[in-house]
């Protein structure tokens, strides 16, 4: 009951290894932070995503220890923001890790909490998606990061409930697959949108409408640390 050790679901979340390099231009897939993939559909010219040190001047995440953040900056996106265009970093949770993690996932009063430093060189709302693989057909859950404020490092820390069709096999395929968006463009979201509640997955409705403010600044930067 008192052990507080070894909680953290995630492994590399305080973005240290990066054995495929510290810097690519190479656009989608896993090609610096291990663990840590760019999904990115569309762009114009892809963004650079990097290993970031960070220093004593990030305030937060500094104070906490954490030394190095992903961090991702954007193209020059000439043509705009697409129906079609997707950027997000993307986790994968290996189910067994979820089924052997002690939450009770299909009780809707027990919790599994989610938490990161974010910052972004833009003021918006950003979105975090959750796909559950296991469920009989594939269940999405999303949240905001709530409205950020530029170059500021932002604590956001988010309890996600259970769900009765939710399932997590023992095995290493994958449980959890997490998006954090920087843009989701309209043929993936849904201005109806129903926030930090499980529903049946809909390619057409992953998340709300997002700004595209971000996506069509010109080497706007979006940074992720000490996630858990």
């Amino acid at each position: 009951t008192n052990n507080l050790s070894n909680r953290n679901l995630i492994i590399n979340g305080a973005m240290q290894v990066a054995q495929r390099g510290t810097s690519s231009t190479s656009g989608d897939g896993y090609n610096t932070v291990d663990r840590i993939k760019l999904s990115a559909s569309g762009p114009d010219e892809n963004p650079t995503q990097t290993q970031h040190a960070l220093t004593s001047s990030d305030t937060g995440p500094w104070e906490k220890g954490l030394r190095y953040s992903w961090h991702l900056q954007n193209g020059n996106q000439t043509s705009g923001a697409g129906a079609g265009d997707v950027m997000a970093m993307v986790y994968k949770v290996e189910a067994q890790d979820i089924a052997q993690s002690g939450w009770d996932y299909t009780s809707t009063s027990k919790d599994i909490t989610i938490s990161f430093w974010i910052k972004s060189s833009v003021a918006q709302v950003f979105y975090v998606q959750l796909l559950a693989y296991d469920a009989p057909g594939v269940y999405n859950y999303a949240f905001s990061t709530g409205s950020l404020s530029a170059n500021t490092w932002t604590k956001v820390t988010h309890s996600i409930p259970g769900h009765s069709n939710l399932v997590f096999n023992n095995d290493n395929d994958q449980g959890f697959e997490i998006y954090f968006y920087t843009f989701n463009g309209t043929n993936r979201t849904d201005s109806g949108f129903s926030l930090n509640t499980w529903a049946a997955y809909s390619g057409s409705s992953q998340t709300p409408d997002m700004t595209s403010t971000w996506y069509t600044t010109n080497d706007a930067t979006f940074e992720i640390t000490g996630l858990q």
